[in-house]
């Protein structure tokens, strides 16, 4: 009988202790920190490598760096183009970043020396416009709007140092283009090239083998005018990719603002429950809590099941969310020079 009620004390013991390591998640994020700035650009360029360094970039020819969680920045305008608007910007770690302007001139531009120096890497011709940049690993990807009936996708396979047009991108519509709103209307996974188009014509283009063959599929977003369509894909693992957007002009329009792929963007449905609040120009996964971020110019929102139901949470408005490389925080950019970090 003591052996007996010593093994139940023993199990009870164990369960108790089970149940205090398990990881306690907070219900929603408490808002955003924000950060104090030296410049008043907009910031839609946004790659925070580490809770401690991030880079960002935009209009007036700007880009910026903190080394300190945004203690300190260093600053600056890349190669003197104070009227160019370079609308995202990739890390590779302290020291090397990669700009691209969205137009005139269409331009990709490298630093290895935290920014005081910036070098030219490719230029297109004057009927190009870059909507957005993604990386994985060494090998990266532009998307461009159509020129002669041609997507524009521009590659590199040494992180920035030498690009080239990618000579089987798909055809597109005339016209057609993809929105440079947050740099993240663009995916790359392994061998996997997403992008969306924009406007009357949004749909999800899909390369399964680094741009050789191509695939189009049809997503339920608004798409019945220019503004309309997808703006903003992020991919939560398992086959799942979220992608937002909506109607620029009509931004606390929600309806049709969110579709939803379980099969690695072949299919695509609407959001069961309840939408995000109005337009939104970016969107993120964040593994840590399992949440969704999405933003635009009148708040942010959450979901916290994988996409269905949405909840506002803050009023701060931006244009772009990103994920640090190290999984471990969130951030955000947006007019005025504002850059945040999500509080939780």
């Amino acid at each position: 009988m003591k052996n007996s009620l010593l093994i139940f004390c023993m199990v009870i013991l164990i369960a108790g202790c089970s149940e205090n390591r398990k990881p306690k998640y907070p219900e929603k994020p408490l808002g955003w920190e924000k950060l104090d700035t030296p410049t008043k650009s907009s910031l839609r360029g946004l790659s925070p490598l580490t809770e401690k360094i991030i880079w960002a970039s935009g209009s007036n020819g700007t880009w910026l760096r903190t080394l300190d969680g945004g203690l300190t920045w260093d600053f600056g305008i890349v190669d003197g183009l104070d009227s160019v608007d370079f609308r995202d910007i990739e890390a590779i770690d302290a020291n090397i970043a990669i700009v691209i302007s969205s137009g005139q001139p269409a331009v990709i531009y490298k630093t290895n020396d935290g920014g005081k120096n910036w070098e030219k890497k490719f230029q297109g011709t004057e009927f190009d416009f870059y909507d957005g940049m993604a990386f994985h690993k060494k090998r990266g990807y532009v998307i461009g709007d159509v020129v002669d009936g041609k997507w524009i996708l521009i590659e590199t396979r040494d992180e920035g140092e030498n690009w080239s047009l990618l000579e089987l991108s798909p055809s597109g519509p005339p016209g057609g283009g993809s929105f440079a709103a947050s740099g993240s209307s663009i995916l790359v996974d392994n061998e996997n090239i997403w992008f969306a188009s924009a406007g009357k014509n949004s749909k999800i283009y899909h390369s399964r083998d680094n741009g050789y063959t191509w695939e189009v599929y049809f997503a339920p977003i608004i798409q019945q005018e220019d503004s309309h369509g997808i703006f903003s894909m992020t991919k939560l693992g398992g086959g799942v990719i979220v992608a937002v957007g909506g109607d620029f002009q009509t931004i606390n329009e929600n309806g049709k603002n969110l579709v939803i792929s379980s099969d690695q963007g072949q299919t695509w449905r609407s959001g069961s429950g309840t939408p995000p609040s109005g337009y939104r120009s970016g969107v993120q996964y964040f593994p840590r809590f399992h949440w969704l971020v999405t933003v635009g110019p009148n708040g942010t929102d959450f979901s916290k099941d994988g996409g269905d139901n949405w909840e506002k949470f803050s009023n701060e408005g931006f244009h772009a969310v990103k994920l640090d490389k190290t999984s471990s925080s969130l951030w955000a950019s947006g007019n005025d020079g504002r850059i945040a970090r999500l509080m939780h």
